[in-house]
């Protein structure tokens, strides 16, 4: 059995050599007729073709396919690399699109702090606000104002539609701003059109308490609410928002400032009458020695 194997070895070597030589040669021969440069060979060359080449219609289907495939590949490649580029450019076009509308809106928001309508004997300066205290409902910040820029505390600071707090401590480059939400501020107010007087309280929430109205019935959800002037800490008549009722038909302060987008106030220089203190803290007059004593 194993001598059998080894004949069967020793004559697959020769025949493999020999196809090879074979294979080789007629390559050559091949090689040869392509390269001579002669009328005869080129009529032999071309009716070699015309004999063999419709033939191999079979044999060149591979070789088509997978030249096709390699073509479809590469237009994938051009497409996919393109897709890429189209993502990129959107990318940038939204950068470009949310730094526009930043834009957009901080324009909108001068712009309403220059449309304010207040008292004609009120002046004011506008500030930036650099950091908030970081809560939910943010109840104080630092504006870049302060007393190098002639800031006062207790002056009022409004946003483009309606009062946000009050100055309750100046540095000399900054200052910080107490809001009508904290649960410090209790601020007098006058609901209109019943000019009922009433207590604008904070709660730490977006809308704060209306404590103290003398008649709750004249009162409707809707009325306007403006600082009354009592005390002479804010100026009268600066608008705060509405009255509105929560879930269990108490009333509230709607305000009118837009509390989550701030971003530049404006600070309203007057000259309030009632002394402030304490920076959380809304007094009223001091009193003499003579009226403790009555």
């Amino acid at each position: 059995m194993i001598d059998k194997k080894h004949e069967d070895g020793k004559f697959i070597k020769p025949l493999a050599f020999v196809g090879m030589a074979a294979i080789i040669l007629i390559s050559f021969c091949f090689f040869i007729l392509w390269r001579i440069d002669n009328p005869r060979a080129e009529l032999i060359r071309i009716s070699v073709i015309d004999k063999i080449v419709p033939n191999l219609d079979w044999a060149m289907a591979p070789v088509t396919k997978a030249s096709q495939m390699v073509q479809n590949f590469q237009s994938y490649k051009r497409l996919y690399d393109q897709n890429q580029e189209l993502r990129d450019e959107l990318q940038k076009m939204r950068s470009w699109r949310e730094a526009a509308l930043q834009l957009e809106q901080e324009n909108a928001r001068l712009l309403d702090l220059n449309n304010v309508k207040l008292n004609p004997k009120l002046n004011y300066i506008s500030g930036k606000i650099l950091v908030d205290s970081g809560s939910l409902f943010r109840q104080s910040a630092i504006i870049n104002l302060g007393i190098s820029d002639g800031i006062i505390e207790g002056w009022a600071a409004m946003d483009g539609l309606g009062l946000v707090g009050r100055i309750a401590g100046v540095g000399k480059n900054t200052s910080r701003i107490l809001f009508l939400t904290d649960t410090s501020s209790n601020v007098p107010v006058l609901i209109k059109p019943s000019n009922q007087r009433a207590i604008l309280s904070g709660n730490n929430t977006i809308q704060p308490s209306l404590l103290f109205i003398e008649n709750n019935k004249q009162v409707q959800p809707g009325d306007r609410i403006l600082t009354s002037g009592d005390g002479g800490v804010f100026p009268a008549n600066l608008l705060i928002g509405q009255v509105s009722l929560d879930n269990s038909n108490q009333l509230k302060a709607q305000l009118s400032a837009n509390f989550s987008g701030l971003e530049y106030l404006r600070i309203i220089r007057h000259s309030p009458n009632a002394p402030i203190n304490q920076p959380s803290r809304l007094i009223g007059p001091e009193l003499t020695k003579a009226n403790t004593d009555d």
